[in-house]
């Protein structure tokens, strides 16, 4: 098991690696002149002399990709007229726009993603496993057809509708809930879960539908399986056939695709975030990408790339858990 953790992590390592030097080549050679992005339309060309060599930006590529991985690994110093600016590791430059840190920037909005992330999570494991789970166990009768149907209504429904749904029914007509208002964990846990609720549920159940197709046809197929006629022929009960057997084998899948999910929800969850007003990291690049913010632009994308990654290997070692025989392999 230790072998096979390792390997996964050396992958995981290089992955992360070739993605960071894909992203800066890509975003700092595309746009143009990233100095005077940094300066600003009206900097006359000795400012933007200046401000090159203050981030760096004279050296070849290559070395500023390497100040780069120091800056993310060690830390780096920014030169600021008279004084020295340092930013500690994990370092991802300053940002354009206010010369803030990134790092500072993205640790300011990673609870509300964060929130977002894990709510949805829960919402859409949930009804997922159990709408699939059920549809697989009433084969051929009027619940699976129903649940079929709702299955592919939640895939068709854009979240941009369904919470505007949600919002209008609860919040504008029944008035049940307030107007989301995101509220820390830490200032009122109540407040915070409350105006977190149609979030969650929004981007869950846009979630949910593929989680209940994909528990559905797994669960199916292992139900066909020889060893699992075989423990029929012998008088098993089916609760415990389903429980012990089918159940486990459905969910390799799911933990898989669960992994890739989370991990890209850090960064992909714009729309839920732009439309309930979540300060979240999603906000903060469709932000960054209208005002060309590169460091905050890259930063954003390597640190998806690197949840997707660790989600990846957690989920790798789950399944291993789950399957001796795949840390065999």
């Amino acid at each position: 098991m230790t072998t096979y953790f390792l390997r996964r992590a050396l992958g995981a390592v290089a992955v992360v690696l070739v993605l960071s030097a894909v992203v800066y080549v890509t975003f700092y050679v595309a746009p143009g002149d990233p100095a005077r992005l940094a300066c600003g339309p009206r900097c006359n060309p000795e400012q933007i002399r200046q401000v090159r060599e203050q981030l760096a930006l004279d050296d070849p590529l290559l070395v500023q990709y390497w100040h780069f991985l120091q800056g993310v690994f060690t830390g780096q110093d920014y030169s600021a007229g008279t004084a020295v600016l340092h930013c500690d590791a994990p370092c991802f430059g300053l940002s354009y726009q206010n010369n803030q840190q990134v790092t500072d920037m993205l640790v300011e909005r990673l609870p509300a993603t964060a929130s977002l992330a894990v709510g949805a999570m829960v919402v859409w494991l949930a009804v997922g496993i159990g709408t699939g789970l059920l549809s697989a166990l009433r084969r051929g009768g009027a619940t699976e057809r129903v649940l079929t149907w709702l299955t592919l209504a939640g895939t068709a429904t854009p979240v941009f509708i369904s919470g505007l749904v949600l919002l209008m029914v609860f919040c504008a007509y029944l008035e049940w809930l307030p107007f989301p208002s995101y509220v820390p964990l830490t200032e009122d846990p109540e407040q915070w879960a409350w105006n977190m609720l149609l979030p969650w549920v929004a981007l869950g159940l846009l979630e949910s539908a593929k989680y209940a197709r994909l528990t559905r046809s797994s669960t199916l197929e292992t139900l066909a399986e020889d060893h699992i006629r075989t423990f029929r022929a012998y008088g098993v009960p089916e609760r415990s056939l389903v429980a012990r057997h089918a159940l486990r084998g459905a969910l390799a899948p799911v933990i898989a695709l669960t992994a890739a999910d989370f991990g890209s929800i850090f960064g992909g969850a714009v729309l839920t975030e732009m439309m309930f007003g979540l300060p979240g990291i999603g906000q903060l690049l469709v932000r960054s990408t209208q005002t060309i913010d590169l460091p905050v632009v890259v930063a954003v994308v390597v640190i998806t790339g690197a949840a997707v990654v660790i989600a990846n290997i957690v989920a790798d070692v789950l399944y291993a858990v789950a399957d001796r025989r795949v840390a065999l392999r």
